[in-house]
């Protein structure tokens, strides 16, 4: 896969599949410590024998926030970077929606689809992905998402789009 795209070529691929990520394994350790990252302590997912006791999974779980914590990753391993790019930016997300748990032990990766290019001001041009994260095996995603993003352009490279 390219390392980087011209902005003219981004645009040219709205409404396609962009990039698929390589597969990356949530083991119990990675969640062990995001855990102690967040602060976030259920036993759903740091506890694994009382976990396949008593919980309905049959062992521990990836938190959800970690899961969008790995789309960074996911993005970066597939999506090329825009040529004349400065710099980029989470904007935020419409529509997130977790979709099956990640056992402990299981590989995700994330598909994504650009759905929209479009300027914003000056220098700034916002990209939207529809997101799925897939588990390996599994019928079901682990989350589906809008993503959006910010990347902040030289301002010829914008102009040279109209």
């Amino acid at each position: 896969m390219a390392t980087t795209i011209s902005l003219e070529d981004l645009v040219a691929q709205v409404r396609t599949e962009i990039g698929l990520s390589d597969w990356i394994t949530v083991d119990q350790p990675m969640i062990d410590r995001f855990a102690e990252a967040t602060n976030d302590h259920q036993f759903i997912h740091v506890d694994p024998e009382r976990a396949a006791a008593e919980g309905p999974f049959g062992g521990t779980i990836a938190h959800g926030f970690l899961t969008v914590s790995l789309l960074s990753a996911m993005n970066y391993d597939c999506i090329p970077a825009v040529e004349d790019q400065q710099l980029s930016v989470n904007y935020g997300f419409e529509k997130l929606r977790f979709m099956a748990p990640v056992k402990a032990g299981k590989r995700i990766r994330g598909r994504f689809v650009l759905s929209e290019a479009r300027r914003r001001g000056q220098q700034m041009m916002m990209l939207r992905y529809q997101v799925t994260v897939e588990i390996e095996g599994e019928m079901k995603p682990a989350l589906t998402a809008d993503w959006l993003t910010l990347i902040q352009m030289d301002p010829t490279a914008l102009d040279a789009l109209e």
